[in-house]
């Protein structure tokens, strides 16, 4: 069994518009906007990280805002809610403050004795807000968004699959435990990591596949304390017969990745080297920052990347 998993890492999705889903997480959702920088694999693309102050593990919500994209098709074999955590008595800030923003799709319910508020996002991006201990983190409170209410990190995330057994068995590989079951949904939790630390599993077998678009998210990324550990899973895994990616430097972490048996995709970050390697903390993500082998083309990339109000 693999030790090294320390919880969440980030979550990447797409989104049709970068100026509206960058209001909507630093308005609306008052993130702090902690990167901008390029799609490495197309850098007309942006790729922008809303978290924390200073985007620490588990907090980081991050978007490929391809110009004009067709919305996804929601479905099987994705990631089909991603969960915030805030302060217990929070939700009805929330629900107010949601509401008056247009905001869709607001649901209250329960699940596992936790309140939760579930909205869209403004590609029909499924999210919920859920109410749970600080556990040592602190809100970035943007917006106006106060200390009291503002988003702490992830708490979790929820995966729906026609067929939830080898994922199971993957994630129990990856060092999480089963802990309680809710209908069709089944949270396993891991010790000894981050605060972002569940992952739950809807088995909808009569579900359709989803098909990737606006509003999807690309892959989910679990977190590793450092470059030997990721090496560790990554052998662990190509071991257990996984087809993994070799290491890849994004900057600001290394990464790896595999398509689990219900078809998302994992990704394996490092902690290190963090936000703050080509920004001070107080200025992170108000520059452009580019990958190395991309700065001699900053001129051409930056004529054909949309405005992004601050």
């Amino acid at each position: 069994m693999i030790k090294e998993i320390k919880g969440l890492h980030h979550v990447t999705s797409m989104a049709a518009d970068a100026q509206e889903n960058n209001g909507f997480f630093t308005d609306t959702l008052g993130l702090r906007r902690v990167k901008k920088t390029v799609n490495f694999d197309a850098p007309e693309v942006y790729h922008l990280y809303y978290g924390d102050e200073i985007g620490s593990p588990g907090s980081v919500m991050t978007y490929f805002p391809f110009g004009r994209m067709p919305r996804g098709r929601r479905g099987t074999g994705e990631v089909g809610v991603t969960e915030f955590a805030v302060p217990k008595g929070a939700l009805s800030y929330w629900k107010d403050r949601l509401r008056a923003r247009g905001v869709a799709d607001l649901s209250e319910g329960r699940f596992l004795g936790e309140a939760r508020l579930g909205f869209s996002g403004p590609d029909g991006d499924s999210f919920a807000l859920v109410e749970t201990a600080a556990r040592g983190r602190t809100p970035w409170t943007g917006a106006g968004v106060p200390e009291e209410a503002g988003i702490i990190g992830f708490h979790g995330a929820r995966m729906r699959l026609r067929d939830a057994a080898a994922t199971a068995e993957l994630l129990g590989f990856m060092g999480y435990q089963k802990d309680e079951s809710d209908g069709s949904v089944t949270r396993y939790r891991i010790e000894g990591g981050n605060a972002a630390d569940t992952v739950d599993l809807e088995e909808t077998p009569d579900a359709g596949p989803a098909a990737q678009g606006a509003g999807s998210v690309h892959h989910i990324a679990f977190a590793v304390e450092d470059r030997a550990a990721q090496d560790r899973v990554r052998k662990a895994l190509m071991d257990t017969g996984y087809q993994v990616t070799p290491v890849i430097d994004r900057d600001y972490f290394w990464a790896i990745y595999f398509r689990t048996p219900g078809g998302v995709l994992f990704e394996i970050a490092t902690n290190e080297p963090g936000f703050d390697r080509d920004e001070d903390t107080a200025h992170l993500g108000q520059a452009l920052k580019l990958p190395s082998r991309y700065e001699p083309y900053r001129d051409q990339i930056e004529r054909i990347l949309p405005e992004i109000a601050a």
